[in-house]
C-alpha cells in the first residue's frame, strides 16, 4: 500500500488517484490529511500538496482538484521526455507536471462541459478537442503517463512489489441495420426499389429483388460468420441492437418482425448482447426507457450494457438518464469522425459526474476505433485500415490496456460502400491474436 498526503481529500482526488493507481497500475492506495500520519508512516508515501514536506516522492498540485463545478482552465501542452504534458509544474515536483490533474481534466470529458460548437448531430467535435489539437489524440496518454510514474515509483521504492496488469481485447459489433432488403415492410420495400430506379442503380434494384424471393443471401446477414470468427479466434463480442421506432436517422428491421427477435435470441446464446439507444434518445429519457424494456422483453434478460447510435450524448445529461436505468457499462466513448482515445485512455472507468461532484456506478468503455470512421471519414482503403487499426494496436498493448473496436455486421458484406471491406475485420483479429 501506497499513502497519499494532500491537505484536503476531496472527491475529485479520491476518484482520479484510485483510477491511477488502483485500476491502472494495480497498486492499494490510502490517504491521510494529516501531517504527523503521513511522517510517521514507514511504507512507500507520496505528497500531493503545494509545497513538500520533506525529501519525499512529490508531486506539486494545480488548483482543479480542490475545486467544484467547471471553471475556464487555461491549457499549454509542453513535453514530458517526448510524452506531451500539461500542468506544468516545474523540476521541484517528481514529476514535473500535475499528472493527476491533468488527468482527471481528460477522462472526466471537462472540455466537453466548457462553451463549444456542435457539429450537425449536435456531437462534440474532435477537432476541438485539445488532444486532436495537439496531436495525441491517437495516443492513451493518461496510461502512458501512469506508467511514466511506475518507472519512477520503482526507483524510489524498489523493494514494494508491483503487479502487472493484462492486456484484453473486446470486438463490439453495431447492428444498425441487421438486414440490407429482407424483413421491412411492404411500404419501405417498394419504395426502396423505386428509390433505387430513380436513381438509376438497377444492381441494387435487382439485388432487392432477389433477396426478397430468397433467390440471394441478405449481404448485410453476416451473424454466422462474426459467430464462427469470435469462436475460431476466442474474442470477447458484443453485439449492440438498434430497435428503435422508425426513423430517417433508424433504419433497422422493426422490433415486432419475428425473423430479427429470433436473431436477437440467437446471438444471446453465442455472445453478450446490449442496446444500441436509437438517435433520439439522447434527449429523451421516456424513448430510451421504451427501447431497453422492449430489449429485455425479447431476451428474457437484464440489459446493462449500451451504445448511444450516431454516438450522440451530451454530458452529462445521457449518461444520468443510462444510471437512472440501471445501464452499468458504456461503449460510447469515442469519435466518429477520427480513430483515436476521445477520453485520453484506453482504461475502461467510472463516469465522474461534474454537475454533482460524484463518481458514478456508470462505466465507460472507451473503443480505439470504428469501420465507418476508416472507410467513410478518412477514406481509408482496407490495407490502409489494417495499418492504421495495427498502429492503435500497439499504442494499447504498450500499456496492458483494452484494445476495443467496432465494427458493423454490414461491413463484412462485402456490398455496396463495402466493397473489398470482407476481409478487414478477420484480418484484424489475426494481427490482434497473433501478438
Amino acid at each position: 500500500m501506497i499513502l497519499i498526503y494532500t491537505h484536503k481529500v476531496t472527491p475529485r482526488i479520491r476518484y482520479i488517484f484510485k483510477h491511477i493507481f488502483t485500476r491502472t497500475l494495480l497498486i492499494e492506495i490510502d490517504f491521510t490529511s494529516k501531517i504527523e500520519d503521513f511522517v510517521a508512516f514507514n511504507g512507500p508515501k507520496i505528497s500531493y500538496t503545494n509545497i513538500p514536506l520533506g525529501n519525499e516522492f512529490f508531486i506539486k498540485s494545480t488548483n482543479l482538484l480542490f475545486e467544484q463545478g467547471v471553471n475556464d482552465v487555461e491549457i499549454d501542452v509542453s513535453k514530458w521526455d517526448d510524452i506531451p504534458c500539461f500542468f506544468f509544474q516545474g523540476q521541484k515536483s517528481t514529476i514535473p507536471f500535475d499528472i493527476f490533474s491533468a488527468s482527471f481534466f481528460l477522462i472526466t470529458r471537462y472540455e466537453e462541459y466548457l462553451p463549444h460548437i456542435k457539429d450537425q448531430y449536435e456531437r462534440f467535435s474532435a477537432n476541438q478537442s485539445i488532444a486532436f489539437q495537439n496531436g495525441f489524440l491517437e495516443k492513451p496518454v493518461i496510461d502512458v503517463w501512469a506508467f511514466k510514474l511506475l518507472e519512477k515509483l520503482k526507483e524510489r521504492f524498489p523493494e514494494y512489489e508491483y503487479k502487472d496488469r493484462t492486456y484484453q481485447f473486446i470486438s463490439t459489433i453495431d447492428v444498425d441495420n441487421a438486414y440490407a432488403f429482407k424483413h421491412k415492410g411492404s411500404i419501405r420495400a417498394i419504395g426502396g426499389f423505386l428509390k433505387d430506379v430513380y436513381q438509376l442503380n438497377f444492381l441494387s434494384a435487382i439485388d432487392r429483388i432477389a433477396v426478397r424471393f430468397n433467390i440471394r443471401k441478405d449481404p448485410y446477414n453476416t451473424f454466422e460468420h462474426l459467430i464462427a470468427l469470435k469462436n475460431k479466434y476466442d474474442v470477447r463480442t458484443i453485439f449492440f441492437f438498434l430497435i428503435g421506432d422508425y426513423t430517417s436517422y433508424d433504419t433497422n428491421v422493426s422490433a415486432s418482425k419475428n425473423k430479427f427477435r429470433l436473431l436477437i435470441k440467437d446471438m444471446v446464446d453465442y455472445a453478450r448482447v446490449g442496446l444500441h439507444p436509437s438517435f433520439y434518445t439522447m434527449n429523451d429519457f421516456e424513448k430510451l426507457k421504451l427501447e431497453k424494456e422492449r430489449l429485455e422483453g425479447i431476451t428474457n434478460m437484464p440489459i446493462f450494457r449500451s451504445r448511444q447510435h450516431y454516438l450522440r450524448f451530451s454530458l452529462p445529461d445521457t449518461f444520468q438518464k443510462l444510471i437512472d436505468l440501471e445501464i452499468h457499462e458504456d461503449y460510447s466513448m469515442g469519435y466518429a469522425s477520427h480513430v483515436g482515445f476521445r477520453a485520453s485512455t484506453c482504461t475502461p472507468f467510472y463516469f465522474y459526474d461534474l454537475d454533482f461532484e460524484i463518481q458514478t456506478p456508470l462505466r465507460i468503455f472507451p473503443f480505439a476505433l470504428m469501420d465507418t470512421t476508416l472507410n467513410d471519414y478518412m477514406k481509408l482503403t482496407p490495407k490502409q485500415s489494417l495499418g492504421k487499426i495495427n498502429d492503435l494496436h500497439n499504442e494499447v498493448k504498450k500499456v496492458k490496456g483494452t484494445f476495443i473496436t467496432l465494427f458493423h455486421n454490414e461491413s463484412l458484406s462485402d456490398y455496396s460502400r463495402w466493397k473489398g471491406w470482407s476481409r478487414v475485420y478477420e484480418s484484424m483479429l489475426k494481427i490482434i491474436t497473433s501478438k
